[in-house]
């Protein structure tokens, strides 16, 4: 075992962190592969490592939605209903993938996953209204539903609480506001990562010196997103997650240099037509609204 504090650790851990409160989304899919590819630490003992971690982090972020309203309680209890004992049972199956470089890859393929639904997101953002948080009428089965796979993909690889779970809130509720769906998204990710944090306590290779350092970083990280985030959206920031988890997918599925590099050059010019198309968009809806208020 290294040593209890790893300085160097502790610093890419408050960074992560911060996007995690910022955007709800990046703390498997961001601290997982920083720990495998920067690290050097075994798949399973990095996965198991974030999720006790990621149990002690989220409550902070939570504590500050729930305190600003930003978040929908019911939609948090059918999500976990799914989430809960799927997250304990992904545990298991990370233990059979743990031979050889399962770990890895299933994590790279989960980052794929959470790189599409990023984008998916950006196509859906403009859905949006205005509803309240407690004003969305719940659909229970489909919720259910996501909570169980995302609960299940956590277990195995510690991705998905927020970068795959926050997508599909999104597709099933779009009018939920971009504060709302990271509120929601922390407080059901509390239950979720505390049952996958306690499968791999008891099954996994938990190591206590990785999840000191994680912790000192990410708390303070997690309360400095969550309090900007609970005021404003974080597009930007979603957009460099995008291809900070691209990047982390394909060196973890072996992809070469060569390769990688276009792939993020594609992403950042698609990113950037993506955005200038919704601004021209905006811009468009808003000389419109301009119009009708004239000809009134």
């Amino acid at each position: 075992m290294g040593p209890l504090i790893d300085l160097p650790l502790i610093a890419g851990s408050f960074l992560v962190a911060v996007v995690v409160g910022l955007t709800g989304m990046g703390g498997g899919a961001l601290m997982t592969p920083m720990m495998m590819l920067f690290f050097n630490v075994p798949p399973l003992a990095a996965v198991s490592s974030d999720l006790v971690a990621s149990a002690a982090m989220k409550p902070v972020g939570s504590f500050v939605h729930l305190r600003r309203g930003t978040v929908n309680l019911r939609l948090v209890g059918w999500l976990c209903a799914g989430s809960v004992p799927a997250a304990f049972c992904g545990v298991f199956v990370a233990r059979a993938f743990a031979v050889g470089d399962g770990v890895k890859y299933a994590l790279g393929v989960a980052l794929l996953l959470a790189v599409a639904g990023l984008a998916a997101k950006t196509l859906l953002g403009g859905r949006g209204g205005a509803a309240e948080a407690n004003e969305i009428v719940v659909r229970p089965i489909p919720t259910l539903l996501v909570g169980t796979v995302g609960g299940l993909i956590v277990g195995v690889s510690s991705v998905g609480s927020g970068s795959l779970i926050i997508v599909a809130l999104i597709a099933l509720y779009p009018m939920l506001k971009a504060n709302q769906l990271v509120g929601t998204d922390l407080v059901q990710a509390v239950p979720l990562v505390t049952s996958a944090a306690l499968g791999h306590l008891l099954f996994g290779d938990f190591q206590l010196h990785l999840t000191v350092s994680l912790l000192i970083g990410s708390i303070p990280g997690v309360y400095l997103g969550a309090r900007i985030s609970s005021r404003a959206p974080g597009g930007l920031i979603r957009a460099m997650l995008a291809v900070v988890l691209l990047a982390s997918a394909l060196k973890l599925l072996n992809v070469g240099n060569t390769p990688t590099l276009w792939a993020l050059a594609g992403a950042v010019a698609v990113i950037a037509a993506g955005r200038m198309w919704q601004v021209r968009a905006a811009a468009r809806t808003s000389s419109e609204s301009a119009d009708l208020v004239r000809a009134r």
